[in-house]
């Protein structure tokens, strides 16, 4: 029995995870470099096909994902599955509105670049969830978020970002919308008022396979190693 033998998703079955324990796997060269090769190949998705996803699929990621660090076990993640064609509609108007005010930031030949990008696929994508914070749970019992409540905030995305690598590896596509006024989402989507909206995800097949990011094949911003810097201290 593998300790990834959950009872319910998210739990490890005690004796499974002991025995797990005494024999932790090898991840060896070859595994190491797949992985990297699935970092790379991670990207944010915004052409997809209309193909349906099968819901035993998604069901099978939303297990995989309850496996993400969370400060204190908290695991405070809501998800929403937006499916209406009525509660999308509400949402692509709400990009239109804040991809408008967002395009009035930039000029000349940066601003005209900036109109031709593709910057989300909520016309498109089969399946679409809110990912939501829940800032009033009990679970976790406050550890590790006494001082830095945003914590919390933080777990659900690296939630995601554990979601996002399991779906690439099943050739499943993401892309994630952050063009949106969140007080809007919270009440479209009529979610508990202590729910803070993190993010908005698109997912599907997508049409095209890329190793460079969109942003970059169409010259907006190259990537850089500004994050790669260590402070000595």
């Amino acid at each position: 029995m593998s300790a990834l033998d959950n009872k319910a998703p998210g739990m490890i079955d005690p004796q499974a995870a002991a025995a797990a324990n005494a024999n932790p796997p090898v991840f060896d060269a070859a595994f190491q470099a797949r992985f990297a090769e699935l970092l790379a190949w991670r990207r944010d998705v915004r052409r997809f096909r209309r193909d349906d996803v099968d819901p035993a699929l998604i069901e099978h990621l939303l297990d995989l994902a309850q496996l993400a660090p969370s400060v204190g076990n908290s695991q405070p993640w809501r998800w929403v599955s937006v499916d209406s064609a009525a509660t999308r509609d509400k949402v692509r108007a709400n990009f239109l509105r804040c991809n408008e005010i967002a395009a009035g930031a930039y000029q000349g030949e940066r601003a005209a670049l900036y109109a031709r990008l593709k910057l989300e696929g909520i016309d498109v994508a089969p399946r679409q969830f809110a990912l939501f914070c829940d800032r009033t749970t009990a679970q976790g019992l406050g550890v590790g978020r006494q001082t830095m409540p945003e914590a919390l905030d933080y777990s659900v995305v690296a939630m995601i970002e554990t979601f996002w690598l399991a779906a690439r590896t099943h050739g499943l596509g993401v892309g994630w919308v952050s063009i949106l006024d969140p007080q809007a989402i919270t009440t479209e989507l009529d979610v508990p008022a202590g729910w803070k909206f993190i993010a908005y995800l698109c997912v599907g097949w997508p049409v095209e396979q890329h190793v460079d990011p969109e942003l970059v094949r169409h010259h907006w911003q190259d990537r850089t190693s500004a994050g790669r810097d260590v402070l000595s201290r």
